[in-house]
């Protein structure tokens, strides 16, 4: 079965390595997060979940990292 990630936008790169690695991608969004494993975030100082959003996931902070290191990070977490 496939894990739905959820991205925040501005990271078509990340988007494409994680479909090329087998995830499904979704937009970041408050309704959707109720069927995503995960979350990527830009880490860019801009808080795009909101306190109030019930997030009980794995959040992954973009920042610094390549497309290539989320991807792993993601297969870890969700292992």
């Amino acid at each position: 079965m496939y894990k739905m990630i959820a991205v925040e936008e501005g990271l078509a790169n990340v988007i494409q390595a994680l479909n090329n690695a087998g995830f499904k991608t979704t937009p970041l969004e408050e309704h959707r997060l109720q069927n995503v494993q995960a979350v990527v975030v830009k880490g860019d100082g801009t808080d795009i979940l909101a306190p109030e959003w019930p997030v009980k996931l794995p959040i992954v902070n973009a920042s610094g990292r390549t497309a290539a290191e989320i991807v792993d990070v993601l297969r870890d977490r969700l292992s």
